[in-house]
C-alpha cells in the first residue's frame, strides 16, 4: 500500500499474511485449562499466525518485497533506500537488509543506503522515519525509500504465549501519494525502563512485566497524546480531541489494550477540556478527575467506565483497524501498518480528505504519535488499487489452521 508523506511523500506497501500456518486462540484456551473466553474475549483475540520450519523473517521479507516491486511494477533500480525494522534475531551482526540485497544485486542496484533497526515493536516505526526524513533532505536523489517491517513474535508456554504472532509489511515512499504525512504534529515519548527486554541472546523469549508494560504503553500515550494536540494547537490555533480523528490506530499486541488506549484518549479529551464529551460522560468520568497519573492507571473502575463510554466511538473510529491484528495477533514492528492496512482495506472508498492518527509504541521504551491526511490519488498509487492489491479477505482465507499442539512441539 502507499503512504505519502509530508511534501507528497508515498508510501506503498504489501501485506504478507504468511505466516500461512495459524491457530485459534480458543483452541489454546481449551489447552491451557483456561476459562471460555480468556484469550478471544480477555485479550481480544481470535487467531495467532506463526512460522514453520521453512519460514522466517528473512523469507518473509524476501517474499514481500518482491511481491510489491511485482504488483505496481517497479524497477528494483528506483530504489533509493532500503531500512528495515524488526526486533527478531537472526544474526547479531549481519542485517536482515543485507539479506534483502538480493533482490537488487540482481538489477545491479547496490546503491542503496539505510539498514536495521531494532527496538521492540517500534523498529518498523524509526525505519519509517527514517526513509520520510531522507526524502524530505537534501540528499534525496529522487528514487523510492522502502521500508519493511518483519517479525516473529514467540513466547513461553503460559499467559504470554496467546500474545505471539508474525507477519511482514513492505511499505514503498515516494511522492505523488494518496497517504500525506502531518510531521508538524509528529511527537514522541523515550524513557529507561526495563518492562519486555530479552537479555539471554540464545533464546528467542522476552522477560516480561505485563502489568507494568500495559502502564508504561498507557504512559507513553499520554505524553504523546499531550504533546501531539499541543503542537496541533499551536499551529492550528484550534483545540484537538479525537473527534478531530476520522480514526485512530494504535500499536496492538492484543487487541483488548487498543480498547484500553481510546478509552485513555477519551479520557485524556475530558481532563483537558470537559466540554469535548457529552454530559452523561462529564458525570461518570468526574469521581476520577482528582486522581494522580499513576492512581489513575491502576483504577479498574476509570478502566471500565471510560471503555463503556467511548464503546460509540471506538466502533466507528477504531475497530476497522483491527482486523488484520486480531487474525494474525502480535506481529512487534508490523503490528501498527497491519492495523493500518485493515483501514484502508476496510474503508477506502471511503477516506479521502480524512486523518488517521497512528500510536506506535516499543518497550524499553520508545513511542511516537503521527498523523496522516488521505486523498484518492492517481492509479496504481490510488486507494482502491491499494486495497485490491493488499487483498486482505483472500490471504487469511488461503491459510492454514494448524493444531495447537503442532505449534507447541515446533517451540
Amino acid at each position: 500500500w502507499i503512504i505519502c508523506c509530508v511534501r507528497s511523500v508515498l508510501l506503498d506497501s504489501e501485506l504478507n499474511a504468511d505466516a500461512l500456518n495459524y491457530w485459534l486462540q480458543e483452541a489454546l484456551e481449551v489447552h491451557d485449562g483456561a476459562s471460555k473466553g480468556k484469550y478471544t474475549i480477555g485479550l481480544g483475540q481470535d487467531c495467532m499466525a506463526f512460522c514453520s520450519e521453512v519460514e522466517d523473517v528473512i523469507s518473509m521479507s524476501l517474499t514481500v518485497v518482491k511481491s510489491l516491486l511485482e504488483k505496481y511494477h517497479i524497477d528494483p533500480k528506483l530504489i533509493g533506500r532500503l531500512e528495515v525494522g524488526s526486533e527478531t534475531v537472526i544474526d547479531k551482526s549481519k542485517s536482515i537488509k543485507t539479506w534483502l540485497m538480493q533482490i537488487f544485486e540482481e538489477s545491479g542496484n547496490t546503491d542503496i543506503e539505510g539498514v536495521d533497526s531494532s527496538n521492540a515493536c517500534y523498529g518498523g516505526t524509526a525505519a519509517l522515519l527514517n526513509c520520510v526524513n531522507w526524502v524530505e533532505s537534501r540528499c534525496w536523489d529522487g528514487r523510492y525509500g522502502l521500508v519493511v517491517c518483519t517479525d516473529s513474535a514467540v513466547y513461553a508456554e503460559g499467559p504470554a504465549r496467546p500474545t505471539g504472532g508474525a507477519a511482514a509489511i513492505a511499505m514503498l515512499i515516494g511522492p505523488n501519494a494518496p497517504i500525506s504525512f502531518e510531521s508538524k504534529y509528529r511527537a514522541s515519548h523515550m524513557a529507561h525502563v526495563y518492562d519486555f527486554y530479552k537479555p539471554d541472546l540464545a533464546s528467542e523469549y522476552p522477560v516480561v512485566d505485563g502489568k507494568l508494560s500495559q502502564t508504561c504503553y498507557l504512559m507513553a500515550l499520554d505524553s504523546c497524546y499531550r504533546q501531539y494536540c499541543a503542537k496541533y494547537e499551536k499551529l492550528v490555533g484550534e483545540q484537538f480531541s479525537i473527534s478531530d480523528a476520522d480514526y485512530c490506530v494504535f500499536h496492538s499486541p492484543y487487541n483488548k489494550l487498543v480498547q484500553k488506549s481510546f478509552a485513555r484518549l477519551y479520557f485524556n479529551d475530558f481532563m483537558r477540556n470537559c466540554s469535548s464529551v457529552d454530559n452523561d460522560a462529564k458525570e461518570k468520568l468526574q469521581p476520577f478527575a482528582n486522581l494522580t497519573s499513576e492512581e489513575s492507571y491502576q483504577s479498574r473502575d476509570l478502566e471500565k467506565g471510560s471503555q463503556q463510554l467511548a464503546k460509540h466511538l471506538y466502533d466507528i473510529k477504531v475497530q476497522p483497524s483491527t482486523l488484520l491484528p486480531k487474525q494474525i495477533g502480535n506481529m512487534y514492528t508490523a503490528s501498527l501498518y497491519a492495523a493500518l492496512a485493515s483501514v484502508i482495506y476496510n474503508k477506502h472508498a471511503s477516506l479521502t480528505g480524512q486523518r488517521i492518527v497512528m500510536f506506535s509504541y516499543g518497550s524499553g521504551l520508545t513511542s511516537t504519535m503521527f498523523s496522516f491526511k488521505l486523498n484518492e490519488g492517481q492509479h496504481p498509487f490510488n486507494l482502491a488499487n491499494i486495497a485490491s492489491v493488499l487483498d486482505v479477505t483472500a490471504k487469511l482465507e488461503s491459510r492454514h489452521v494448524i493444531n495447537f499442539l503442532r505449534f507447541h512441539t515446533k517451540l
